[in-house]
């Protein structure tokens, strides 16, 4: 029988968003972006049966977030801002935090030059008894992992 403190997987239901100059109570739903590498084919002349791998192109998925709607337009103008005066002005740090069950900060994800290129809420319904959403998709320029 294996002896010492065992240590259980965070849950991925208590996180906050940080962003630069938004303060936003909480969301719903946040995806944390991928990170992948582009792998180029590279064969030498003298080298008539093998090809080697390069590194290319790094690649990094979009951050969405979803929160239900309420009377703050923070997320909203930020988009419009993007589609006033394009991204140059617009662009944004976040902080992605993951927390655990007493409150501490656990692990945290930091992404740099990130700027809004969706804004939707979500459809009307007389019918629905669903709350409001609001979804933003983010572009950025890299994701690290500092926790």
């Amino acid at each position: 029988m294996a002896t010492g403190s065992r240590e259980d997987p965070y849950r991925n239901f208590r996180f906050r968003i940080e962003i630069d100059g938004i303060n936003v109570a909480s969301f719903a739903d946040a995806t944390i972006p991928d990170t992948s590498t582009e792998a180029v084919a590279y064969r030498e002349g003298t080298d008539p049966i093998h090809e080697r791998k390069l590194s290319g192109l790094n690649k990094f998925g979009n951050i969405t977030l979803k929160k239900g709607l309420t009377d703050s337009m923070d997320l909203y103008n930020w988009r419009k801002n993007v589609e006033d005066t394009g991204a140059i002005k617009a662009r944004k740090s976040i902080s992605i935090v993951l927390v655990d069950e007493e409150g501490n900060d656990k692990s945290r994800w930091d992404v740099v030059q990130a700027w809004p290129v969706k804004y939707s809420p979500s459809g009307l319904s007389a019918k629905a008894n669903e709350v409001l959403i609001e979804s933003l998709d983010i572009v950025h320029e890299g994701i690290t992992r500092t926790k």
